[in-house]
């Protein structure tokens, strides 16, 4: 059981940043409020993800191997970061501003878009055995994690409404509420277990 809570903390302190841009995409968000949402969370995540995961762990009596968290932080969070905005400054740098958002920009979302999906099929693909022969144990991690997502969504949503923002911040408003760093809270998930089962 303490292994589904820990699991539960995991994913839940880690906020969703990347597959924001394709939520965002697909229901006509303002790609540059997202944008701006997106970087605010990336600075968070750097800030907060390991401290209140290292908290929460220490709860349920979990060792906690602080150096997987940071380096989860770096390879997940740091490194894309920094690429990105170099590739940004390089570009912008050589080909102009305007060449940068009306060329690269426009050609570069549907490989963004393929790439993360891709990423997630290969997360879950490559857990498609333990899915397969534990059918009830995925469903009881299911069942809390949607009602925890429509619960969200929700709250944010009727909150954007009630304050009048516009549909196309509100949308990802909401979604960046309800949506969670997958990549990072299963690279982290699975080092916390590769280091539990050294121990014993």
């Amino acid at each position: 059981m303490g292994e589904y809570i820990a699991g539960a903390i995991i994913l839940g302190a880690a906020p969703c940043t990347a597959m924001v841009f394709v939520w965002s995409y697909l229901t006509n968000g303002d790609p540059n409020y997202t944008l701006v949402q997106v970087s605010v969370n990336d600075l968070i995540i750097l800030v907060a993800f390991v401290p209140i995961v290292g908290f929460l762990l220490g709860i349920t009596d979990i060792a906690i191997p602080y150096d997987t968290l940071i380096s989860s932080v770096v390879i997940f969070v740091v490194i894309p970061l920094v690429a990105g905005w170099l590739t940004q400054k390089i570009l912008i740098g050589s080909r102009g501003h305007e060449w940068f958002e009306n060329s690269f920009l426009p050609k570069f979302k549907p490989v963004s878009i393929i790439a993360l999906l891709a990423t997630l099929i290969l997360l879950f693909a490559f857990q498609g055995q333990n899915i397969i022969s534990n059918p009830l144990i995925i469903l009881l991690v299911a069942v809390p994690l949607i009602i925890q997502t429509y619960f969200i969504f929700f709250i944010a949503w009727f909150a954007g409404r009630k304050l009048n923002l516009p549909h196309p911040i509100c949308a990802p408003a909401a979604m960046i509420g309800a949506s969670n760093f997958f990549e990072l809270a299963v690279a982290v998930a699975i080092a916390l277990l590769d280091c539990i089962h050294r121990q014993l």
